[in-house]
């Protein structure tokens, strides 16, 4: 597990979606948008993840092995902000989550079966029993180092608790929101925090 590393201007970025959901979600396309137009020079990777937790972790870990770690960073939304923390704690790269999953092992036990893409209905996927086990072998004790994350929380979520993940990412930068939703459906109001994290921009650069 890495200590603190210095941090350099970025250059690597890697956007992790959540549960049944893909590259196409509105957040990760904003996303790819904005670093093709305004940074195109940093090397953005947003995978679709496997189905199994092992997996996903293993395709991560391989694809960032050589990226830099005092310049690369992670975000993650839902059970992509839990594999995010996991990137960050092996890694000591910052990390931005949104309304991520402190539990998924729990959750997601319900949803063993036949499941579809949000995206994209016509795509099926299986949710295998040991799915599960695999989230519980990823599940870290607590977060080494918070102070290298970013979580943007919503009160309004309907699908996580919010005060689970408030106390799980204690000693982060929390932006803690009145409102909102587990999709974060207002996003772009909240971007000039994450560009300003991740040292990407100033709240009044960003248009």
């Amino acid at each position: 597990m890495s200590s603190s590393l210095p941090q350099q201007a970025l250059t690597h970025l890697l956007y992790l979606h959540g549960f049944r959901s893909s590259p196409q979600s509105a957040k990760a396309r904003v996303m790819a948008q904005l670093m093709a137009e305004k940074h195109p020079d940093i090397h953005w990777w947003c995978p679709q993840l496997p189905p199994s937790p092992k997996e996903a972790m293993a395709m991560l870990t391989k694809g960032i092995q050589h990226w830099p770690r005092a310049s690369m960073a992670v975000i993650g939304s839902s059970l992509g902000g839990f594999y995010a923390s996991q990137v960050a704690e092996q890694t000591g790269c910052q990390a931005v989550l949104f309304n991520p999953a402190v539990n998924p092992a729990r959750d997601l036990a319900k949803y063993i079966g036949e499941q579809t893409s949000w995206h994209d209905p016509q795509e099926h996927f299986f949710f295998k029993p040991e799915f599960v086990q695999e989230l519980r072998d990823l599940t870290l004790p607590a977060i080494a180092h918070p102070e290298h994350c970013l979580a943007v929380i919503a009160q309004g979520d309907e699908v996580l608790d919010w005060r689970e993940m408030f106390e799980r990412y204690q000693g982060a930068q929390i932006r803690l929101l009145e409102g909102s939703d587990h999709a974060l459906s207002d996003f772009e109001v909240h971007l000039p925090t994450v560009l300003a994290f991740l040292r990407l921009a100033s709240p009044r650069n960003v248009s």
